[in-house]
């Protein structure tokens, strides 16, 4: 090989690490699956090589047999609404969905799986790289088949003694045409109502006997064996039983297959009925007697009952009591001496109907008080021995004779008793209400009606009619029915009512109480009732989700540079399974103006976004952003940030969830904050640094003057803000001139008022037109230098200064003989009319002097003419 060769081989060796580095894998896990329809399937899905957040996303989808080339959407960890419609309501409704296991690795759960789920699953992750490299995606292949596997035991009760044998059978059979596995198991349960199963002894699927730790020692002594018989029986044998072993037993059988990454999956499992077995005590010391001061009562008398333990040394002895009537629990004393009631009964005993309490170790007592009919019966009082008050398995039981209480009625005797099995209900969760009636009569012999009363909380001053059921079936619903009708089921036993409410909300919170009327027989019209009672009250609190918001409020800090873009991340570390979220981010300004946190923006969980007053222009909203990079990150992109950015930064997130009728806030969290730093350049620019004090009449022109000092290079651009400070601290800019020699008002309002005349390039004054009196404050301009380091690139800040401080005065208009008439009402009115007075005065004089002259000049005529008249005369008496 030559050098040239050697070297080239070389550079490759060196070169391929680097190529996979940074690689993106997705894997799926491997196929094909083979599951049995019915079960709960996981799929897992993990990335590696990527870039990016450490949590990443998946996406899963199907395709299926029918038509191979589709791709079929079923979940995905971002986006609600990637799911196709064949598959929304279950993903809806949690039968399919997605399980974190880490931020790069999730399982597909199906809960239970459908012959239509056969397919080809794909895994997608999304990109988060630089480049797209690697692999986004991996696929596997999930068959589904019939569930075979069965397993059945007949039932049945056993008593055995002490050292007794005993032998169980379970029949099991499958019919899977892939290789599978069996194994079975016997399985013990201490009580009717214990949950937590004992394993006795299992064959495992690799032909392996296993005994429980409770068992292992008599499994070694050859005392418990498991044989199988046949082809599908597998018998238990249990040579010499113990006290221990009594209670309920069980087959389990599991079916196994072995996938392709040769790991065993159970893909079936079947559990046969219960066979119940009592193991009785040989030669032990305990004794159990009942006995009752009157076994025959009338209704509404006292039943006083007595339970006596006879043992030797009982005083160290530890003792759990229960109360039977005909043979169904009442209430009980455990080892400790701590009561605890059965729930029919829990309602009496706070209504005080009930009492019971140890007399001593060895005496325990029953008392009801007014007993009814349902008291009637036969009573056992039944006694374990433990060896310590917190130990499961008892020593020894007993139980007393039976005694046969009859309750004689006396009238009508109607009682109405009104409970609940939940007091406190989850918002959309179902609570059911039961009204158990009592009489000395059955309920077909005559008419009853029952309806349903309610208060709400706060209380209204009284019960509202909820429901009334009238003797023909008629429902009639009352005033409060709003909330209740549609969601409300009525049911009737022999001598009970219940009152069913589906999906619990807020307005269904109070009080509750039914009232039962009833009829005589023979009546022909209903009329008044022959007796009515109602039952106690019963309170039901709707509980609403409590939030389980948690938001990083870790604290951090970044230093930017002048007209870069920068981001402030705020993350969800927890919460409630389909939140969604409503996140906004304030500003706290530096010292001094941190008085008041400055929203910027606000978005809603519907991505609606809501600009605070001091980001509402179009340049701020174009600047400043809110993303959603994750589904639990969010980030604010300040884009080319500047000084006036300066601060800190943090998110409040609000959980909101969708509870039934309507969108519900759970809770909130604010982050921690995070301080924003503008990197000063190196170089500064000059200002004139006088503090100035300057007066202004309303009304007129004021100059503020900015002048900058010195010489700058020919290729760069300048860029000038005022601001004013306000009474509360914060500086508010007014004017902002940009380096390409755009004006901007972030207050439309100004536009009119404020001009920067430059008649110099260094000069930024700010004239002021009609000076008003809330123009008065502390003024202050800010220069800032921008230069392009090449054609095409983006300006970058080269250096900034800001002036000292302007005190504008105002000073009122001065007073005008004009302006004092203005302002003075009564002058102004008496200037108007004077003029209309005085012409009204001449008009009248005009007018009396007219009619003053005519009358003197008709009376001159009068007296001329008589005077030739009696000259006349004169003459003809001549």
């Amino acid at each position: 090989m030559g050098l040239a060769q050697c070297l080239a081989a070389a550079f490759l060796l060196l070169l391929l690490p680097g190529l996979s580095t940074g690689q993106r894998v997705v894997t799926v896990q491997k196929g094909p699956l083979y599951r049995v329809t019915g079960s709960h399937v996981t799929l897992w899905c993990k990335v590696s090589g990527y870039q990016g957040p450490a949590e990443q996303n998946f996406q899963w989808s199907i395709y299926l047999p029918s038509a191979p080339e589709r791709e079929v959407q079923i979940v995905s960890t971002v986006d609600p609404s990637f799911p196709y419609a064949i598959y929304a309501q279950r993903v809806r409704s949690r039968g399919i969905y997605v399980e974190r296991v880490q931020g790069d690795a999730v399982l597909l759960h199906i809960t239970d799986l459908q012959d239509r789920d056969a397919g080809e699953y794909e895994c997608h992750t999304p990109s988060t790289d630089e480049r797209y490299f690697g692999s986004y995606s991996a696929k596997t292949n999930l068959l589904v088949i019939a569930d075979t596997l069965s397993a059945s035991m007949a039932p049945q009760v056993l008593t055995r003694a002490e050292g007794d044998a005993v032998e169980l059978t379970c029949e099991v059979s499958k019919s899977t045409a892939q290789h599978t596995h069996l194994s079975v198991g016997w399985y013990r349960l201490q009580g009717a109502g214990e949950s937590h199963a004992e394993e006795v002894l299992t064959l495992s699927k690799d032909f392996v006997l296993r005994p429980g730790p409770s068992y292992a020692q008599r499994f070694l002594a050859g005392d418990v064996r498991l044989n199988k018989v046949g082809n599908t029986t597998y018998k238990l044998s249990i040579g010499g039983v113990e006290l221990s072993d009594q209670g309920q037993l069980y087959c389990e059988a599991a079916e196994w297959i072995q996938d392709p990454d040769e790991t065993w999956k159970d893909i079936s499992r079947k559990q046969t009925e219960r066979t119940l077995l009592m193991v009785t005590s040989q030669g032990r010391d305990l004794s159990v007697d009942i006995a009752a001061a009157e076994t025959s009562l009338s209704e509404g008398d006292t039943l006083h009952l007595n339970c006596m333990v006879g043992a030797q040394k009982s005083s160290s002895r530890h003792f759990q009591v229960l109360w039977l009537l005909n043979g169904v629990e009442v209430a009980r004393f455990d080892p400790h001496g701590v009561l605890i009631w059965e729930d029919e009964y829990e309602e009496r005993a706070k209504l005080r109907q009930l009492q019971a309490f140890k007399q001593s170790n060895v005496v325990y007592v029953l008392i009801i008080y007014e007993v009814g009919l349902k008291d009637n019966g036969t009573y056992h009082c039944s006694v374990s021995e433990v060896k310590t008050p917190g130990d499961v398995h008892s020593i020894q039981t007993n139980t007393s004779s039976g005694i046969q209480v009859n309750v004689k009625p006396i009238g009508l005797g109607l009682h109405v008793t009104l409970r609940s099995r939940m007091a406190t209900v989850r918002y959309g969760q179902s609570f059911e209400l039961v009204c158990q009636v009592s009489a000395n009569y059955t309920f077909e012999e005559v008419p009853v009606s029952v309806g349903w009363l309610f208060q709400p909380i706060p209380p209204t001053g009284h019960y509202h009619k909820l429901v009334w059921v009238l003797p023909n079936g008629t429902v009639a619903w009352g005033a409060a029915q709003q909330h209740f009708q549609g969601k409300a089921q009525l049911t009737k036993a022999a001598t009970s009512f219940r009152l069913r409410i589906h999906s619990a909300v807020a307005a269904n919170e109070g009080t509750y109480q039914c009232e039962v009327e009833v009829w005589r027989r023979n009546a022909l019209t209903l009329g008044q009732p022959a007796a009515t009672a109602r039952s106690n009250a019963v309170g039901i609190k709707v509980v609403l989700p409590e939030s389980k918001l948690q938001v990083s409020t870790k604290e951090s800090s970044l230093e930017i540079a002048g007209g870069a873009d920068t981001a402030i991340e705020c993350r969800i570390m927890f919460a409630q399974n389909n939140s969604q979220f409503t996140v906004t981010w304030y500003l706290l300004p530096p010292p001094p103006a941190d008085a008041t946190p400055l929203k910027i923006v606000r978005a809603d969980y519907s991505s609606i976004l809501e600009y605070g007053a001091e980001f509402s222009s179009p340049t701020q909203k174009s600047r400043f952003l809110s993303q959603r990079v994750s589904s639990d990150v969010f980030w604010l992109r300040i884009l080319s940030a500047n000084p006036r950015d300066q601060g800190r930064y943090y998110c409040v997130v609000e959980e909101w969830l969708w509870l039934v009728d309507s969108w519900h806030k759970l809770g909130e969290g604010a982050s921690g904050r995070t301080t924003l730093e503008f990197k000063l350049p190196e170089r500064e620019l000059h200002l004139e640094k006088t503090n100035r004090s300057i007066s202004a009449r309303e009304g007129e022109e004021v100059t503020l003057h900015c002048l900058l000092q010195g010489t700058r290079p020919p290729a760069a651009r300048l860029s000038a803000t005022w601001f004013r400070e306000e009474d509360s601290g914060h500086t508010r800019s007014l004017l902002t001139l940009h380096r390409d020699g755009a004006i901007e008002y972030p207050q439309e309002s100004l536009a009119g008022r404020l001009h920067l005349r430059r008649p110099t390039a260094s000069d930024f004054s700010l004239t002021m037109h009609g000076v008003k009196k809330s123009d008065a404050g502390v003024y202050h301009c800010q220069v800032q230098e921008w230069q392009q380091q090449s054609e095409g690139e983006d300006w970058a800040l080269q250096a900034l200064a800001r002036s000292e401080y302007t005190q504008l005065t105002t000073i009122p208009p001065e007073s005008t003989a004009f302006s004092k008439i203005c302002s003075s009402p009564p002058l102004l009115n008496f200037i108007l009319y004077l003029p209309l007075v005085l012409i009204l005065l001449l008009a009248l004089a005009g007018f009396c002097w007219y009619f003053k002259f005519r009358k003197s000049k008709k009376g001159n005529v009068t007296g001329d003419q008589l005077m030739e008249l009696q000259g006349a005369g004169e003459v003809k008496k001549i």
